[in-house]
């Protein structure tokens, strides 16, 4: 051992932190050898490739204070090239290029408490409205979200499609297109189902909350994929500049902890009052297959149910890495028409302005609607209460994949979405009762083996859109 090092954790996404005791330098000059037993390939070999290549390596850096992110450039000096390429605000970290040794000089330094490899993510109405009840709370209660903002995090969005027209507010882009323009078609689709108007169909492929406030962070490039501080940029962004509630359709794929860069980031913008919507994964029908961030604590995560009202099989199932119960609810997933961004062929195009996609990126806006319908009743609600109403006002749909006689947790949460009912107990301001015991929180079973990375199907290493 090596006398003088300072303890630092490095995050390996999807398992829990390391710490490094007095790590030394090998003769080659790295800081990996001496315990490269204690990483996971990916990690170890990022960086080796990188040093042995004279190439710069992206890692994402938390500091133990915000003082330790402002001497970044004292910590590398005379160490080699560093590069700033994203700061933030709401957790002392930043986001970098640099070089090995320069890594090095990190690893050894007193003010780092976190890194992670800032890695690249990937992107992975007419029956589901009424399915959940919104109709009856935009008819019955007056209510379609007018003067809520929600925040779509995602490939950008086609503002100029007829759905969007008069509703759409701030835009920003963080994949380095120059705009917020959506190439792709997946942040257009969510969108809509979110706070589409349904214009260009008569009203027939309406969203759930057709009165919201669209903003839009351009997080991912057309192609579908982008940096994991992108997209922490963009939530980061979206929270400091008006969103009450923000949706994010992406994850990793795997079993995660909910300690990784993203996850503390969502949990992070919790903590300033806003609503996050975050889908669970379309890994399923395996259990402990919620990946990050769908297991950051805080965050509403959901699921996707089908056309027959029950769990969709691709919806990934909990429990947590670390045991907790997620998802947190289900909603429509299946099958969802929406609008088309102009030029894009997601899922199955149905006309000029609409195409059919499933999955739980699909499920999620329904929650980020129906958020919307709540805080419009009730404005002096917060994200735990939120939450709450969501899931105890929740349906059973009564999956008994594992034998259970009631609903596995750890597959639909507390059930799929009721609008109505939740908005009435917001109106109130009332919480209503839970409506289903909790079951006992399993050991969680042993991860499943990655597939190659590479393929849409990779490991924790992509996130994609869901």
């Amino acid at each position: 051992m090596l006398a003088g090092r300072s303890r630092t954790r490095i995050m390996v996404r999807g398992s829990a932190s390391i710490v490094l005791p007095d790590v030394g330098k090998d003769s080659s000059g790295g800081v990996w050898s001496m315990y490269s037993e204690k990483f996971s390939a990916h990690v170890r070999d990022a960086v080796e490739q990188a040093r042995m290549a004279s190439e710069e390596v992206q890692v994402i850096v938390r500091f133990h204070s915000e003082g330790g992110q402002r001497s970044i450039g004292r910590l590398a000096a005379g160490a080699g090239t560093i590069k700033v390429n994203q700061e933030y605000r709401l957790i002392p970290a930043t986001a970098l290029s640099l070089t090995a040794p320069a890594l090095d000089e990190l690893t050894d330094s007193d003010d780092v408490a976190e890194i992670w490899l800032d890695e690249v993510v990937h992107i992975l109405l007419d029956v589901s409205t009424p399915h959940i009840r919104a109709p009856q709370v935009w008819e019955q209660l007056n209510n379609d979200g007018e003067g809520v903002t929600i925040c779509i995090v995602d490939t950008g969005i086609d503002a100029t499609h007829p759905d969007f027209a008069g509703r759409v507010g701030l835009t920003a882009d963080f994949s380095g297109k120059g705009s917020a323009a959506d190439g792709n078609g997946h942040g257009t689709h969510v969108a809509s189902t979110a706070a589409g108007t349904g214009a260009a169909s008569g009203g027939k492929y309406i969203g759930v909350a057709p009165g919201a406030t669209i903003m839009a962070a351009k997080a991912l490039a057309d192609n579908g994929s982008g940096r994991m501080s992108n997209v922490m940029a963009g939530l980061e962004w979206s929270a400091q500049n008006g969103a009450d509630i923000l949706n994010l359709s992406l994850g990793s794929r795997g079993s995660s902890d909910g300690s990784d860069a993203l996850s503390t980031m969502c949990n992070a913008i919790v903590d300033m009052g806003k609503i996050m919507i975050v889908a669970a994964g379309n890994s399923g029908p395996r259990q402990s297959t919620i990946g990050s961030p769908g297991a950051a604590e805080k965050v509403i995560t959901v699921g996707a149910s089908n056309d027959q009202d029950s769990v969709a099989r691709f919806s990934s199932r909990g429990p947590t890495a670390d045991g907790r119960v997620k998802p947190d609810v289900v909603a429509p997933g299946s099958r969802i028409v929406a609008a088309r961004a102009a030029g894009t062929s997601v899922g199955q195009v149905v006309d000029e302005h609409y195409t059919t996609a499933s999955g739980t990126s699909m499920a999620t806006p329904h929650v980020a609607g129906l958020a919307a319908l709540m805080l419009r009743a009730n404005t002096g609600l917060g994200p735990a209460e939120i939450k709450k109403m969501l899931m105890a006002t929740s349906v059973d749909i009564n999956s008994s994949e594992y034998g259970q006689t009631e609903a596995d947790k750890y597959i639909q949460g507390d059930g799929r979405i009721d609008a109505l009912t939740a908005v009435q107990y917001a109106d109130t301001g009332q919480q209503p009762p839970p409506h289903k015991p909790s079951l006992p929180v399993p050991s969680p079973p042993s991860p499943s083996p990655s597939p190659p990375i590479g393929c849409m199907a990779a490991p924790l290493k992509f996130l994609r859109l869901i």
